[in-house]
């Protein structure tokens, strides 16, 4: 299980297909095994008895279906003839299935999936003059059933009824049509990516006795005549992307062969744990390959052909303003969108640098794979973000310095926090992030203080441009006295863990004096890269911490030169090579009318 996931995601079940009936069937239907025209020979019988079925009865024996055909079990079957069925066909399939025997798990064996089960479903299904109905197959395909065809397949004979089910005849062999998910294991140029998502480490059938047909003990074990699974994947939950379900529709644009070695050389490097990081080889695999997929999967629902001239909400982005400050630190962020109306034209989805622009597209039963020999999903709008820690948020504070009280003995902290709200109708309202920040009330006026900031989510080898902001006392209060606004002086490091899992620590600044009555925004480092990555872990002791110190002397206290007094609005570890951060703020319209986008997942 993925279980380092920085926000949650909502867990999902793609059943796979056994439908009890379809809408024109009774229960009757379904169950009943007399009728007009009933044969007492089974399904398998029938089928081996009709020379016109050789091949295709070849096929369903090698498969070991002919035992489910000759059972209790109630099918409907859809056989192609020889006419238009050959000898070498069947031979090929056999082939083809034994290659793959035993290496995947056998209702994802291609022969099994997109040619036995293709041609039954479970349970009687006749039709009649009026027939015109879809069909759910044992694949969990959905096909149209007339009077006259199976799919596009002329119907040569019809509504044979026997002990275990009813056998068609059909002119050829039903076509497979393969989902968004099933394609990348069909597309050789995608071997790299189709690996990955089909890594048993994520992919797996699970069996569901709750939906399954019990039909008696053996041994003291329930014994199952219909036995329904499931397929599990737990990139489809963390990417909220159900590629594999026929009733969802979706684009995906995937990285060839050649593009993805050239990402997975590139992200390595941001994705290096320490060595005493749980999982860590685990971590090392999968995080620069969530990276690659991350953003790369687009909801039909949401993206109609009208909004996907503007901007491109992947299944990644966040739903809500709320949810951006939540995920990402503040409400303006809007990573894994591509486009809006306050971007760069070259940035909207079809324009010539845009993602989906140049891609070879394919069509699939729920939507199209857009493969990428040239990829355009730049990492500053995906997973190389902004990391934003509000100096309010006591979550964002490991520790305060602290002096020992002469009567108790007892370690005191020499600050406490006092968090501050900009109000709207204050001149600095819209100038401080999220219109909040701390001030840090000293408690002890003989010393000066630290306060220690706890950071998360930090890559490796890339660089940062880390930002002190501070707020200044009129934020809060436009009447503060003049010995309330006068500056601030102090010195800052950062400690972070080294490859065998020792902390470092760095001085940044020595020295930093603030402006009054200011946002100050102060650059502790240009391009600071930190050996080891914590993006992706829950940690309840942050491997990377900041101290922001003050450096105030009696004399400059005395005189109101300088304050111990700390007002941090927050720090910013900006991704190196963005300008403006102070006036920086990502505005970007919604996706959508309102500020809440009407996201609609499957």
């Amino acid at each position: 299980m993925i279980t380092f996931k920085i926000y949650s995601k909502v867990i999902g079940l793609a059943l796979v297909a056994l439908t009890f009936m379809a809408c024109s069937d009774t229960w009757d239907d379904h169950y009943d095994k007399k009728g007009e025209g009933m044969n007492d020979a089974t399904l398998w019988q029938a089928i081996t008895q009709n020379s016109n079925l050789s091949n295709f009865a070849k096929v369903v024996q090698a498969c070991g279906y002919d035992k489910s055909l000759n059972s209790s079990q109630v099918f409907t079957v859809f056989a192609p003839t020889n006419d238009n069925f050959t000898a070498l066909e069947a031979d090929e399939l056999i082939a083809a299935y034994n290659a793959e025997k035993g290496k995947v798990i056998e209702d994802d064996n291609t022969v099994i999936k997109e040619f036995i089960q293709n041609h039954l479903a479970m349970y009687n299904h006749s039709i009649s003059d009026l027939s015109n109905d879809s069909l759910m197959l044992m694949n969990g395909k959905k096909t149209m059933l007339s009077a006259s065809s199976f799919g596009n397949n002329t119907i040569l004979s019809k509504n044979g009824h026997y002990s275990n089910g009813i056998l068609f005849t059909i002119q050829g062999r039903a076509k497979y049509f393969p989902t968004v998910f099933e394609y990348l294991r069909k597309d050789a140029d995608l071997d790299s990516i189709a690996s990955f998502f089909y890594n048993t480490r994520f992919y797996r059938k699970e069996f569901v006795p709750g939906r399954s047909v019990a039909g008696g003990l053996e041994n003291g074990k329930t014994v199952y005549l219909d036995s329904v699974f499931v397929q599990q994947n737990d990139l489809w939950d963390y990417l909220w992307a159900y590629t594999n379900e026929e009733d969802s529709t979706y684009w995906m644009v995937v990285p060839t062969n050649k593009e993805w070695k050239k990402l997975i050389e590139e992200y390595e490097p941001y994705f290096n744990y320490d060595d005493n990081t749980p999982f860590r080889d685990s971590m090392v695999y999968t995080m620069p390959r969530l990276a690659i997929v991350d953003g790369t999967t687009f909801s039909r629902t949401l993206n109609t052909d009208a909004h996907l001239t503007d901007s491109a909400l992947s299944t990644s982005a966040a739903e809500t303003y709320m949810s951006r400050d939540y995920m990402w630190g503040n409400k303006n962020l809007h990573y894994y969108q591509f486009g809006g109306k306050s971007a760069e034209n070259t940035q909207k989805p079809f324009a010539a640098t845009g993602i989906f622009t140049g891609t070879d597209n394919i069509e699939c039963s729920n939507g199209q794979v857009m493969k990428s020999n040239d990829w355009k999903i730049d990492k500053l709008n995906t997973f190389h973000q902004w990391i934003i820690i509000e100096a309010e948020n006591e979550r964002n504070i490991k520790e305060y310095s602290e002096v020992q009280n002469s009567t108790t003995k007892e370690m005191e902290p020499t600050v406490r926090l006092m968090p501050r709200t900009v109000l709207n109708n204050n001149s600095f309202y819209g100038k401080v992030w999220s219109n909040e920040y701390a001030e840090f009330r000293e408690l002890k006026s003989t010393v000066n203080h630290t306060v220690r900031f706890n950071i998360r989510n930090v890559l490796s080898n890339i660089g940062y441009d880390i930002y002190l902001v501070t707020a200044p006392a009129l934020a809060y209060d436009e009447h503060a006295t003049e010995s309330d606004r006068i500056p601030n002086k102090f010195s800052s490091s950062i400690s972070y863990h080294l490859q065998d899992g020792q902390s470092e620590t760095k001085q940044l600044k020595p020295s930093v004096t603030t402006t009054a009555d200011e946002v100050n925004y102060i650059l502790l480092a240009e391009d600071f890269k930190f050996p080891t990555a914590t993006f992706g872990l829950t940690e309840s002791e942050p491997q990377i911490t900041l101290d922001v110190t003050t450096k105030v002397s009696s004399s400059e206290l005395r005189t109101k030169k300088f304050t111990r007094t700390l007002r941090i609005d927050c720090i910013m570890l900006v991704p190196h090579g963005i300008s403006n951060v102070n006036e920086e703020r990502f505005e970007i319209e919604p996706h959508g009318d309102g500020d809440v986008f009407q996201w609609l997942k499957k």
